[in-house]
């Protein structure tokens, strides 16, 4: 009986972690509209179905065609995103407790790396 109780108790959380997960992976990852931005350089970025895109003070438009984001093996869909954009240049995404701006008290859920061609900015997103 003692072994049981154990097993039951383990049985009970992987229950709890299983209906969990489910209704993270139902989370459709071209489905929602994402604002990612960073300062130091400023620059900000518009994910939606229309498109991708970038501008900063230097390039007042970029547009990239929408892909659809690659997400991390094992891993729910709304946990890490990635966009390969067009050329040698990529957008990611990735959930988080928080991320600052650096420049107010505001916390975004999503962090965001954008990689265009040799240059790597970093900052914060998320969804509109």
């Amino acid at each position: 009986m003692k072994a049981f109780i154990p097993y039951v108790a383990l049985l009970g959380l992987s229950a709890g972690l299983l209906v969990h997960s489910s209704s993270l992976q139902a989370v459709t990852p071209n489905s929602e509209k994402f604002v990612a931005l960073g300062t130091e350089p400023f620059w900000n970025v518009t994910v939606s179905k229309n498109g991708i895109v970038y501008s900063s003070p230097e390039v007042k438009k970029q547009t990239f065609p929408y892909v659809k984001p690659l997400a991390a093996a094992g891993r729910p869909a709304d946990l890490v995103r990635v966009y390969k954009l067009r050329g040698n240049n990529m957008l990611i995404l990735e959930k988080v407790s928080a991320c600052s701006d650096g420049m107010s008290d505001k916390q975004y859920p999503y962090s965001a790396v954008l990689i265009l061609g040799n240059k790597v900015l970093e900052g914060c997103a998320q969804t509109q």
